[in-house]
This record gives structure tokens, C-alpha cells and sequence, in this order.
């Protein structure tokens, strides 16, 4: 499985202990549930909102959030953090502007996106990418300026599907300053493994201004996937904005739901909502967890580099591209069917020197160790016939 951002590497054997200790005291025994705010009291005793909130503010620590102003939960996929995002990030708009926002996405974001822009009514204004397949800011300045009149939901991907390329966040709040906006994140991949590297301030949620010392916000909100880099064994996402945005939503929220039945505003589109993952994913929250991401995040950073010098040097023919040294994907010229096959490579026709041309990659998660992709770069040079 070298196609798709999937880590097979099985999990330590203290996720499972962990998995023992909650079934131990009756968790997935019987129905807990999740529903409503982690963040808020709860009438429906079986939940975990204190392992769900917990895990949100240690994860919400990584990506810069202040401890005193974050709002979150756990999700059921990356699509849904991302669902999330722009929903909040929609309604907040509406009520600001008093029209409907226009989402701004390249087309290479991810797919879900366009199933969420259907899904969420919204008008689509394509920004063109560089080279590298990132944001043209200078191109989402000139839409920005075609619509003045209403409000922009933009979409920023950190580590886009097929390139693995880095949508510039300063460039892009730079274009957004003294519009009605909201940045939201998709770094599904990328957003797992960045912060535990020495690029941990990219996705930093605040930053210090040089002159006047005050904190200025980067971005809105941020979707990270469990199922990826982790390696949790189940669909699940992060979904981690802040308690003032939250606020802001759940304002208008109200409005269209009728919180009596229980007790309080939940601020999730999902109603009743998963109470197992989050309390298996918190072991991931851990120290140690941690450690062990440290350690994986530099071992995929450093084959990446790996398996693109091995394909320079020897298959130059084929054109591999890693887009940045950020990234763990390598893109290059589609090999030979069997090879697609036995490694389970995504394939897609992209545009190399003004032809379109049929092309696969590999993306190395931390089970894609040397001795894999030695084994991997041998097979690119047989015949099959």
C-alpha cells in the first residue's frame, strides 16, 4: 500500500491495553453516545466528553490554539471536520454580510470539497494553482476583487491529494485582510505528522506580530484526519476551531435548532455522535504517543527524500517530483500496470510540459521503510510484459 495516506503499521500494544481498560469499565458495551458540546454539560450521562475535550485542547496546543479560547471535537472522517469548517465558516459569513458567502478552493483540493460545496449550497470560485499545484495568491487577490459583494469562505489545503503541495496560509490571509472572511484548513495528512517536524510553526493557529507583540490569528479552523498519518484503526477526524468563532456559530445556530429536547445547543451538525473513538483516540494525545509521532513524522520525511533521490538517479525518465521538503508524497510518470497494481498506486492524468499525461505517486507513510521501497524501485525496472 504505497498509494493512498494510509499507515499499516499496527498500533502499540498500548492502544490495544487502553482499548482493554475502556471496554474494562463498559465502554462498547452498551450505548454510549456523544451527543452535543463536549465543551458544555451534558443531561445524557453516557459519553466521554471529558476524554473528547481533552484530547482537543492537547491537540488544539500543538496547532497554537490558546487553552482559553478553542472549541472542537472529534469527528467521524476528515470529510466531516471539513463539513464543519464550512458550515461554521458559512453561516458566520451570512450572518456578517448578509448574503451568501462564495467558497474559493483550487482544484486541487481534495475531493470531498466539491461534495461539500454541493452539499452546502454554495458558489464555487476556482483559484488557479502555481507549478507546484499550490495557491496562486495573486490569483485568489483578482477573484477576491471580482466578487466584492460578498463574503469569501476560502479553503487552504496543506498537502493537496495527488502533489502534496502547501497552500500558502500568510500569502493567503494577506489577500483577506479588510474583507469579510474565513479560513479554513484542510490538512487531513499533512496536519497529522507537520506539527511533531521542524515545520511545526506552518500550521502554528496564531502568530506574534514583530512590531506590536500582539497575537494575530492565521486561520479560522483546521481538519486533521485520525486514519492517516495515526494510524487509528477507524475513520475519524479533528475537528478544532476556536471558542469565539463557536460562539459566533452557535448564535445563529439557535436559531434553527430547539435545544429543549437536550438541554443544551450542540453546535455539531451530527446529532448523535460516536463515544468510542474519541476515547480510543486519546491515546494518542499522550506523551508518549507523541514521541512515537515525533519519531514517524522524520522517518516518512526522510524516505520521501530517499525515494526521490533513488527515481532521480535511476529512472529519470519517469520525471518524479516531490513538490516540497515538507511533503511525503513523490509524483512521477505511470509505470507499468502490474507495478500500479501490486502497489496499490493512485493514478491520475496531469498536465507535464503541456501534455496530459497519465501519472501515479507514492506516498510514504511509516510503514513504507527502506527495505518496502528498495523493493518497490527494483520492481520499476522490470519488464512487464
Amino acid at each position: 500500500m504505497l498509494g493512498y495516506p494510509i499507515n499499516m503499521v499496527t498500533p502499540a500494544e498500548e492502544f490495544f491495553a487502553w482499548r482493554n481498560e475502556l471496554a474494562a469499565v463498559g465502554f462498547n458495551q452498551f450505548a454510549f453516545n456523544n451527543v452535543g458540546n463536549p465543551y458544555d454539560h451534558s443531561h445524557i450521562p453516557f459519553n466521554c466528553h471529558p476524554f473528547e475535550k481533552e484530547l482537543i485542547d492537547r491537540f488544539g496546543v500543538i496547532y497554537g490554539f490558546s487553552l482559553d479560547n478553542i472549541w472542537g471535537f472529534l469527528s467521524h472522517s476528515g470529510t466531516d471536520s471539513n463539513m464543519h469548517g464550512l458550515y461554521m465558516g458559512r453561516t458566520i459569513l451570512k450572518n456578517r454580510a448578509g448574503v451568501m458567502p462564495k467558497i474559493y478552493f483550487t482544484k486541487e483540493a481534495h475531493y470531498s470539497i466539491q461534495i461539500l460545496r454541493d452539499l452546502l449550497n454554495l458558489e464555487w470560485v476556482v483559484v488557479g494553482t502555481l507549478t507546484d499545484g499550490s495557491m496562486d495568491v495573486a490569483d485568489l487577490e483578482r477573484q477576491l476583487n471580482a466578487h466584492p459583494n460578498h463574503p469569501a469562505l476560502v479553503v487552504a489545503t496543506i498537502g493537496t491529494t495527488f502533489k502534496g503541495a502547501i497552500d500558502p496560509i500568510d500569502g493567503i490571509q494577506s489577500k483577506l485582510k479588510g474583507r469579510t472572511a474565513y479560513l479554513h484548513l484542510d490538512a487531513a495528512l499533512f496536519g497529522g505528522y507537520l506539527p511533531h517536524t521542524q515545520f511545526a510553526a506552518d500550521l502554528l493557529h496564531e502568530v506574534s506580530d514583530p512590531v506590536s507583540g500582539k497575537k494575530q490569528k492565521r486561520y479560522d479552523s483546521i481538519a486533521v484526519s485520525c486514519h492517516k498519518f495515526f494510524g487509528f484503526p477507524s475513520p475519524a477526524g479533528l475537528f478544532i476551531t476556536t471558542q469565539t468563532n463557536f460562539e459566533l456559530f452557535r448564535t445563529q445556530f439557535s436559531q434553527i435548532h430547539d435545544p429543549e429536547y437536550i438541554l443544551q445547543v450542540p453546535g455539531t451538525i451530527t446529532c448523535s455522535r460516536d463515544a468510542v473513538k474519541p476515547a480510543e483516540f486519546f491515546f494518542f494525545s499522550s506523551e508518549s504517543s507523541f514521541a512515537r509521532q515525533t519519531v514517524d513524522a522524520q522517518s516518512i520525511l526522510d524516505n520521501a527524500a530517499y525515494l526521490m533521490k533513488e527515481m532521480t538517479n535511476h529512472y529519470p525518465h519517469l520525471q518524479p517530483t516531490r513538490t516540497n521538503n515538507r511533503s511525503n508524497t513523490v509524483y512521477f510518470r505511470k509505470p507499468s500496470d502490474a507495478v500500479v497494481s501490486r502497489y496499490c498506486l493512485a493514478t491520475m492524468r496531469m498536465d507535464r510540459d503541456g501534455q496530459l499525461m497519465p501519472c501515479a505517486h507514492v506516498v510514504v507513510m511509516p510503514h513504507a521503510n527502506k527495505s518496502i521501497l528498495d523493493q518497490f524501485l527494483t520492481d520499476l525496472g522490470k519488464r512487464h510484459d
